[in-house]
């Protein structure tokens, strides 16, 4: 298991945005062809919650959130398949606890709401989530981790294979999702989100390794 340098964990907002800033893919990083989507950051000092109606929005950070950045991608259409959608996310607690309550907080949202509404004419249905702890299954990658699967519709369009997966580390979590289009199977999505987690996963370790 991985032990972060404690001098190098972050204390402060201002380090933890750098820290987050850091680890959050861009579109290069997913691999050849991604392209910012519009917007392409999320605002600072803000992160994403599921309101009492299934509802995603943003709302300003709570007290223990040191800060959240998200970073928003796709791989247009192109030989036969649909775009790709894809979302990258870090976010720096003050406390383990506090990062290992994000992700209790999420097995329950999923209970609480199987269907989702990221954006207005965006639908999440079916979701379901299992969490996966250290040492559990033959995870030896992060402290937590926690998988949804289910399928998104846009427009009331065909559904499609949707995929959002946490892990957490001390006190970050990172976090990526995946929803594909015609064309993509569930497992391209879940190897390319995995992969996407492994490498947030390694940035973290290398900015907190001591020497």
């Amino acid at each position: 298991m991985f032990t972060p340098d404690a001098s190098l964990v972050p204390r402060t907002s201002k380090d933890g945005l750098l820290l987050a800033d850091s680890v959050v893919l861009a579109p290069d990083d997913w691999g050849r062809g991604f392209v910012a989507r519009s917007p392409a950051e999320s605002t600072p000092g803000t992160w994403a919650v599921l309101d009492e109606n299934c509802r995603w929005d943003r709302e300003r950070l709570p007290r223990g959130v040191l800060a959240s950045t998200s970073r928003y991608s796709r791989l247009p259409a192109g030989g036969g398949k649909g775009a790709v959608r894809v979302t990258a996310v870090a976010t720096v607690h003050a406390s383990a606890l506090g990062a290992d309550e994000q992700l209790s907080t999420t097995l329950e949202e999923v209970l609480r709401c199987p269907q989702q509404q990221p954006r207005s004419e965006e639908r999440i249905t079916g979701l379901m989530s299992l969490g996966t702890p250290f040492g559990a299954r033959a995870q030896e990658y992060a402290d937590d981790s926690v998988l949804e699967a289910g399928e998104y519709v846009e427009n009331g369009g065909a559904a499609q294979p949707y995929r959002w997966m946490l892990a957490r580390l001390g006190t970050v979590v990172v976090a990526v999702s995946v929803t594909g289009a015609k064309g993509n199977t569930a497992q391209e999505l879940e190897q390319l989100g995995s992969q996407a987690l492994a490498q947030m996963l390694t940035r973290v370790e290398q900015r907190l390794k001591g020497k």
